[in-house]
């Protein structure tokens, strides 16, 4: 049994599991019922989508990942893909922001709906996971990852993450350089008491800081999820003498801190964030004016680089609605799911069966989400010796991509 690793970061998976307030590594055994997984012809695809539509983490995707899927489908049907004529329906259930709700959505769409294959943008598919893997394995799933599941990445299954994701327990030097050139000299930092995955990724950050010689100053692992009474995290960082920040933490509590800097009047370097990037930050005021100067890491080309595949996901969305056409977490989830899927049907074929097409992907070390990704994600091997992220700094109202760090590439720190 081969260990599936990828290769890239994204630390917004720490947040969502805050949000939720579970573990990663508990699994339902799916009761009794069977698996499906018809649904695919030449003709016809009929897709599932699992999200949160009630319950507490509705307000993070709701039906932001529709509009990355039908995003993704409108883009790839304007270019001509090569399975461009096959006819895609989109079936969306919810999983009621919890593990029990996940497993009746994956259970409905593949037992009722007879989808071909699944598109998580759900925290909570660890509470399918038994189900998936054993009673409806010949069905492809193709998610987000935000439940950090070992399921994901540990085991030759159908499983397949849609995004690059960190390795657990993995450090390496990107986060650090970073930091160095934009002249920190000490890091602090602040993640949620409730996510372990949020203090992995705040601890992850101190060890790269420290491989390129920043000392570590602040280090708060205990705040209350979504607190905004920051006072003391503030002190803490002025009286350590850090002068980097690093924010595996919801994007109100970032800004809380940042604005609580700037009153107190301390300086720093860098204040770096792992979520807030997108469209929904320039729609409010008081969230602009908080983040001024605020740097952001994300896995994926940022659309202001302008390349190709920035320019068709931003036009896409616009399309779809977005004010901007930067994209929000969860509609970037949406897209990279549709576009493994895409991937994964040109390679196997547009008639190929669930079966088929899961024997592709896990054989696959090509996939860049059309360009979007610094480097493919290779299904094939447990070996990921660099990481490269992107970063960008809220300047007035405009992403600006960071000068030399667009993206940046760090070792593994052995």
């Amino acid at each position: 049994m081969r260990t599936r690793n990828l290769k890239a970061i994204g630390a917004t998976c720490a947040v969502l599991l805050a949000m939720a307030a579970c573990g990663g590594d508990d699994e339902s055994d799916g009761g009794d019922s069977g698996g499906g997984g018809a649904g695919g012809t030449p003709d016809s695809i009929t897709i599932g989508v699992v999200t949160s539509l009630t319950g507490p983490t509705a307000a993070t995707y709701g039906d932001a990942a529709q509009r990355g899927v039908d995003a993704r489908l409108a883009a790839y049907a304007d270019e001509g893909g090569a399975c461009s004529d096959v006819d895609f329906e989109v079936v969306v259930a919810d999983d009621a922001s919890s593990p029990a709700g996940a497993l009746s959505a994956y259970q409905k769409l593949i037992q009722q709906d007879e989808v071909y294959a699944v598109l998580s943008a759900s925290a909570f598919t660890f509470g399918a996971a038994q189900y998936l893997t054993t009673q409806a394995q010949d069905v492809p799933v193709l998610g987000d990852a935000s439940d950090q599941n070992p399921v994901w990445v540990q085991t030759d299954n159908n499983l397949f993450p849609a995004t690059p994701i960190q390795n657990p327990g993995a450090v390496y030097e990107t986060i650090g350089k970073y930091l160095d050139t934009v002249g920190a000299t000490r890091i602090g930092g602040a993640a949620f008491g409730v996510s372990e995955s949020s203090q992995n990724a705040l601890q992850a950050a101190v060890d790269s800081a420290a491989a390129v010689g920043i000392d570590e100053g602040y280090v708060n692992k205990d705040v209350p999820f979504g607190s905004s009474d920051v006072g003391a995290i503030v002190l803490g960082i002025r009286d350590s003498g850090a002068d980097a920040l690093y924010l595996p933490i919801t994007l109100d509590t970032t800004l809380a801190i940042a604005t609580g800097l700037r009153q107190a009047d301390i300086e720093m370097a860098a204040i770096l964030a792992a979520t807030g990037y997108g469209n929904d930050l320039l729609q409010s005021a008081p969230a602009v004016e908080a983040a001024q100067g605020v740097s952001f890491s994300i896995a994926y080309a940022p659309v202001e680089l302008e390349t190709e595949a920035t320019r068709q996901l931003q036009s896409a969305l616009q399309d779809q609605g977005s004010a901007t056409g930067i994209p929000t977490y969860t509609e970037i989830a949406g897209w990279n799911d549709t576009d493994l899927l895409l991937h994964g049907l040109e390679g196997a074929g547009c008639d190929a069966s669930g079966a088929e097409f899961i024997s592709f992907l896990q054989g696959d070390a090509t996939w860049d989400s059309n360009g979007l990704f610094p480097q493919t994600v290779d299904f094939t091997t447990d070996s990921v010796d660099e990481l490269c992220q992107y970063f960008v700094t809220l300047e007035g109202e405009e992403f600006v991509p960071v000068e030399g760090a667009s993206p940046l590439c760090g070792a593994l720190i052995e």
